[in-house]
């Protein structure tokens, strides 16, 4: 799982349109034109794959209860949704991925622990073609905090407070046949303590979301 730690600033969610707001980050590198291939070692089955609709909000997200293999217990607080993914991404990620055809879909839900001290934001970005899930998943893998998605700040009716700018983060992601799964995990508060825990939950989170889409994406989640 190509990963790691760094500091980022949370996004604001526009819940009347199901979409996130664009990163506000300026005087950033320039994006590098990025080309990539179809694997040589693509699966004979792929054309078939990438023939299925691409997943949808209630079937990446179905459970607004996420119990886990190790026991965990979460908590789906929020859920938005877009066909507009520049919305709910960095300005970098955004102009990456103008290099190829546009996203299809970005949704992302907010979860929380059976305490609702964490955060994490778990995002999943489709694509029509490979190539522009591996483009996304390469510059994402080398550099986290510019090649961003947005984490969705919980609605007021939840009751948790809203994570302040600058706090520390735990950044995963995991790419699937045709979407990159995120995963953004912070404590409520901010804290900078308990990485082993917030990162724990974060990859938790993430490969259960994973593990939803690849079985969309495989056909073997019994929906279309």
């Amino acid at each position: 799982m190509a990963a790691g730690t760094a500091m980022y600033t949370g996004g604001d969610a526009d819940r009347a349109a199901a979409a996130a707001s664009p990163s506000t980050r300026s005087g950033g590198t320039p994006v590098p034109s990025v080309n990539v291939d179809m694997p040589s070692d693509a699966p004979s089955a792929l054309p078939s794959l990438l023939a299925r609709p691409v997943i949808r909000p209630e079937q990446a997200f179905p459970e607004t209860n996420v119990h886990l293999k190790d026991g965990s217990r979460y908590t789906r607080v929020d859920l938005a949704t877009t066909t507009d993914c520049s919305r709910g991404m960095s300005q970098e990620l955004a102009a990456l991925i103008e290099q190829g055809e546009e996203c299809a879909r970005l949704t992302a839900a907010l979860f929380t622990d059976a305490d609702r001290r964490s955060q994490v934001t778990v995002t999943v970005l489709s694509f029509r073609r490979v190539e522009d899930a591996s483009r996304v998943f390469m510059m994402a893998s080398m550099d986290p905090v510019q090649y961003q998605v947005v984490s969705l700040d919980p609605p007021p009716e939840a009751g948790m407070p809203t994570v302040p700018p600058g706090s520390a983060g735990i950044f995963r992601r995991l790419m699937t046949v045709r979407s990159v799964v995120f995963a953004n995990g912070q404590w409520g508060d901010g804290a900078e303590t308990r990485e082993a825990e917030l990162t724990r939950q974060t990859e938790g989170l993430l490969q259960y979301v994973n593990d939803t889409v690849v079985a969309h994406e495989e056909g073997r989640s019994g929906v279309g």
